[in-house]
């Protein structure tokens, strides 16, 4: 009689495991079916989120083919030029460098793609690089890029700030000769804003790490300088 009770309870045992094993695998392959199912839902957003990233961008007037900087001049020499509003290095640079490059345009040696990046976002309490960045493509709309560009720069704000605000942004470009109604309802909506980030995001792709950078004819420009910027325009342009 102790034998076939011990019998039945050494049954009952293996039953017992067998049962919770085939729970246990159970849930282990419905925890892999969700994990699946989660991953391809991820892939399948991420692929719908990217192939509609290139169509959410509105480009501004004069921008270059490939809707990453807006286009100065006509020269056969092209100088790529990355700024940043918000950057007192170009601001500098600007004020040092920036003749030469109007007057390598107006010679026409030389075409400008300007590049308005947004990298220094984080240094503001507001965006700031992007707003100012969206605003100079609804300048370019009004066909007063260079000018807006300019009085950015002469009116930059310091890092850590809130920056211009949008109506100081607006005030501006109407000081500049847009129209103030249009620009203001531009600069308003944040019309530019996807825009700016495909400028930014080629950037870095380009491999274009900070500001101002400045390339001709697709080579990095070490000497920034007035002579720098001449001298790599003349020997490209030969």
């Amino acid at each position: 009689m102790s034998s076939r009770k011990g019998q039945r309870d050494a049954a009952r045992v293996v039953r017992e495991h067998l049962a919770r094993e085939k729970r246990r695998k159970r849930t282990l392959w419905t925890s892999v079916g969700a994990v699946a199912v989660l991953v391809i839902a991820g892939l399948i957003g991420w692929s719908v989120w990217a192939g509609q990233r290139s169509d959410e961008f509105t480009t501004p007037k004069g921008a270059s083919d490939a809707s990453t900087g807006i286009v100065i001049g006509s020269g056969a020499v092209t100088i790529d030029l990355y700024e940043d509003y918000l950057c007192p290095a170009c601001k500098q640079f600007q004020q040092l460098s920036g003749g030469t490059i109007n007057q390598l345009v107006s010679e026409g040696k030389a075409r400008v793609v300007f590049h308005p990046v947004a990298y220094l976002d984080r240094l503001s309490t507001t965006g700031y690089s992007t707003r100012a960045s969206a605003a100079s493509g609804c300048a370019a709309d009004g066909g007063k890029f260079k000018e807006f560009t300019d009085a950015l720069f002469e009116r930059q704000p310091p890092e850590g700030s809130a920056g211009l605000s949008n109506q100081e942004l607006i005030d501006i470009g109407a000081g500049v000769g847009l129209n103030r109604d249009d620009f203001g309802s531009c600069v308003s909506d944040g019309r530019y804003k996807p825009w700016t980030e495909h400028v930014t995001e080629d950037a870095s792709r380009a491999g274009v790490t900070g500001t101002p950078t400045v390339k001709v004819n697709g080579k990095d420009v070490e000497d920034r300088s007035p002579d720098g910027i001449r001298a790599a325009v003349e020997a490209a342009g030969r």
